[in-house]
């Protein structure tokens, strides 16, 4: 075991968040340092950010060690995070470098602290009392002796910051000096507890007696979209802060926050600490500082919220655990619902995994015993399910270059006429799949990629989904020069968007696709007031699937049911059938019963069927019995390698060498197939080959990928990544 206190002068292992292969040794600073103490050390002629990892090894020149510059004044690294860190990376095979990077997301960690002006309830009244200065000392009596922001008291006042700055000329609130990475308001976990379905109240005591015990375990929740799952993972939570440990609560999407939020706040009385990409550099800093120091109680992130220092964590929900966003699919690839698994165990905490429609592994877990299970059968309050069928596309008269069938069209006028809303949904984004030409037949592709450019008519241009570029709409044909014969072909959400204005010229219509917004604040303002009415019918993608709670959506029509069924994607079949129920789930959820109509070309096939029917647990069965003879994922293992290079030369070279000396795979029973060219071959301007390897679920698949990738040296500007778990083939 290291020491837990390095003294000035001992030798220390430091690991960097720098890309090398090895701890660093540096002499102990003065005043000495702890074990896991954040640190910069110096690099050749660069200050870097390291951490304490253990004692030096004392194999090179003493007299040639430098020393540590500083200790940062941080909460040390705990030993659990460690332990954390280097099983991920092991899992993973990612170096420890770029783990500890994804434990250091924060800017201006060595900085020192920055002050700031906060506002807090003064000595006097003032001459003259209003209904405006009223609330903002309310406010402050009723958070007792808080400090707050001007924005933040006037907002919880729902004044203007002038109503402050006239009571701090009256003195009845002292403006301070304060500095800027605080503490979090303390939450009240007895605050706003709501009624409770039978239930409810049966699955939050279950989760509450499971949090007393004091260990890991996880747990499924499972409940049909509207029955109130969130309550009850938040009594899970509220019993985690009485326990006095801290709380994660993991969305698959940033927008779903704010609407969450206002739920927290609701429950707990003041607002969660949030790490995502839709906060400041300010507040990122804050959350780690205070995670780290205890004291942010509950956390609402995104998945990197995982790699935050808590110091005390004793739950982790991942709400949607099903959904595909949780897999990080650049820089370190990881899923994480199972990293969320995995920091539990060390931690010694619960995990909630929370969905309508889970995924086949947390499925097939509950069925090993792994997971417990615990199930909301129906919807909360008067809402019930919505009904469900398909409209067979094969007997609807639909005119070339529309896509809302008659049957479809004729039950989205019925909710205009009573004032209801309706959801024309698309497995797809922007405003075709592909623009071509009407006179070669040349469809305009990405320069820096193999992927069909798409067009977005709000934005006046072409973009490609798969690296992001964009360019001007052409007004000409690049390749045979015609104008004007450049079409959009196949529906997305800006055409479906205009073809549902045709249909219905009175009707509000409002399109709702993460591509269209410049800011998660803005997706969150324009989803709120959809929600509150101000909406007929809402063409949306996939975003609109994700938890949206609108109180007037009777009717769902899906325009494109068979989309997800085609390709060799092995999950196909189970993401269809999630993302069918999820967004069928949107209709009906307070009093007035909801309706969605499935359009499909494919009525009779197994998982149309399946959705239909509501049957889960059959279509689960027969899901893992036909993986289970395949012997893939979650009965099998599997390992995506990806070669990239700009040379595509290099990248087949490297990838049918591989395949020839697959000796360390071949000795635990594994297969390699490839290598071939990825589905989108070029990303960026590098070429991509894929190569696949398959193994028996008890194979010590990690170890023998390293043996096999250390054999060669790769070409300059070459990369490998290792994909364990791949969840998509691109």
């Amino acid at each position: 075991m290291p020491p837990e206190f390095f003294h000035e002068g001992d030798l220390v292992g430091v690991l960097t968040t720098q890309p090398l292969d090895r701890l660093l040794d540096y002499k102990a600073p003065e005043g000495g340092c702890h074990l896991g103490a954040f640190v910069e050390v110096p690099l050749g002629p660069r200050k870097v950010l390291g951490v304490i990892w253990g004692a030096g090894k004392g194999d090179y020149d003493r007299a040639k060690i430098r020393s540590v510059i500083r200790v940062l004044d941080v909460a040390p690294m705990r030993d659990e995070m460690r332990v954390f860190l280097t099983r991920a990376a092991d899992y993973t095979l990612t170096p420890m470098p770029a783990m500890l990077r994804l434990g250091t997301r924060a800017p201006g960690l060595g900085d020192p602290q920055s002050m700031r002006k906060v506002y807090r309830l003064g000595a006097k009244d003032p001459d003259r009392m209003t209904s405006a200065r009223e609330k903002v000392l309310a406010v402050l009596r009723d958070y007792g002796g808080l400090s707050f922001t001007k924005r933040e008291l006037a907002e919880m006042a729902d004044v203007g910051t002038s109503v402050v700055n006239g009571l701090v000329k009256q003195g009845a609130v002292t403006e301070e000096e304060a500095p800027r990475d605080t503490p979090y308001p303390r939450l009240d976990p007895d605050y706003g507890g709501k009624a409770l379905s039978a239930d409810q109240a049966a699955g939050a005591e279950a989760l509450r007696a499971a949090l007393r015990r004091d260990a890991y375990d996880t747990t499924l929740l499972k409940g049909v979209t509207g029955s109130g799952k969130t309550e009850v993972y938040l009594e899970a939570v509220a019993e985690c802060l009485r326990m006095g440990r801290q709380a994660l609560v993991l969305l698959p999407e940033i927008a779903l926050s704010g609407e969450f939020i206002a739920r927290v706040e609701a429950r707990f009385g003041m607002k969660p600490a949030e790490w995502h990409s839709g906060v400041t550099m300010t507040e990122r800093r804050r959350c780690w500082r205070m995670v780290g120091q205890g004291d942010a109680q509950l956390v609402v992130g995104a998945r990197s919220a995982l790699f935050l220092p808590y110091q005390n964590l004793g739950l982790i929900v991942v709400d949607e655990e099903h959904d595909t966003s949780y897999k990080q699919e650049d820089g370190v690839l990881y899923n994480a619902r199972d990293m969320a698994v995995l920091r539990a165990a060390i931690n010694g905490a619960q995990v909630v995994l929370a969905s309508a429609t889970p995924s086949l592994e947390s499925w097939a877990n509950v069925e090993a015993g792994k997971y417990k299970r615990l199930e909301l059968t129906s919807r909360f309050g008067a809402a019930v399910m919505p009904k469900m069928s398909a409209i067979d596309m094969r007997v609807e008269d639909v005119p070339g270059g529309t896509w809302v069938s008659p049957t479809l069209r004729d039950a989205m006028q019925s909710r205009l006429d009573r004032g209801e809303q309706s959801l024309v949904f698309l497995n797809r984004r922007g405003y075709a799949p592909i623009t071509l030409c009407r006179a070669c037949g040349h469809q305009i592709g990405c320069d820096d990629c193999d992927a069909r450019m798409v067009e977005h008519r709000f934005l006046k241009r072409l973009m490609c989904h798969q690296c992001g570029e964009t360019k001007p709409m052409p007004t000409v044909c690049p390749s045979c020069g015609a104008e004007d014969r450049l079409s959009a072909v196949g529906p997305g959400v800006e055409r479906m968007g205009e073809e549902v204005a045709k249909l219905f010229p009175d009707a509000r219509v409002a399109v709702l696709s993460s591509d269209l917004y410049g800011s998660a604040r803005a997706m969150k303002a324009h989803i709120e007031q959809i929600a509150e009415g101000g909406t007929d019918i809402i063409i949306g993608t996939q975003l609109v699937a994700k938890g949206h709670n609108f109180p007037l959506l009777t009717l769902v029509g899906v325009i494109d049911a068979d989309l997800g069924l085609q390709g060799s994607d092995l999950r196909a079949a189970e993401r269809t059938f999630q993302l069918m129920r999820q967004v069928a789930g949107r209709a009906g959820r307070a009093a007035t019963p909801g309706e969605a109509l499935l359009q499909t070309y494919q009525p009779e096939h197994a998982v149309i069927r399946a959705i239909l029917a509501g049957d889960e647990e059959s279509f689960w069965k027969a899901e893992a019995a036909e993986r289970k003879a395949a012997g893939v994922p979650p009965y099998g293992r599997m390992a995506g390698i990806i070669l990239s290079s700009p040379n595509v030369q290099d990248v087949f070279d490297l990838g049918a060498e591989m395949a020839r000396m697959d000796v360390p795979l071949r000795q635990i029973g594994a297969q390699v197939f490839g290598p071939a060219p990825a589905p989108i071959a070029r990303v960026r301007g590098r070429h991509r080959v894929r190569l696949l390897v398959k193994a028996d679920k008890t194979a010590p698949l990690q170890q023998a990928l390293a043996k096999w990738t250390g054999q060669f040296r790769l070409p300059t500007n070459l990369r490998l990544a290792i994909d364990i778990d791949p969840q998509s083939f691109y």
